[in-house]
């Protein structure tokens, strides 16, 4: 049986989909990596712990925005790639 709020938070995570947010974007990319089922249960996890985080400890949400989560996903892609390179060079 699935809970309410499993079900409220499943319906959240697919209103990501046209979100020009920090979380929008990251579903996005998990998205066209894992198929939209997967997306939606993993988002639906990680809006489950900012609820969380937010009620226990007070926490406020603060939005960064699409373009900060795309700038920082390239920037963590082309450090890999340069630790491949490095790693692959010194063999």
């Amino acid at each position: 049986m699935v809970s309410r709020v499993a079900t409220a938070l499943r319906m959240a995570a697919i209103t990501l989909m046209r979100s020009r947010t920090y979380l929008g974007a990251q579903y996005r990319r998990l998205r066209t990596k894992l198929g939209a089922p997967k997306a939606i249960t993993a988002m639906a996890h990680r809006l489950a712990r900012l609820v969380y985080r937010m009620l226990k400890y007070g926490q406020s949400y603060l939005d960064k925005g699409s373009e900060y989560y795309e700038q920082r996903y390239r920037n963590q892609h082309l450090h890999m790639l340069c630790n491949r390179r490095r790693n692959s060079a010194s063999r």
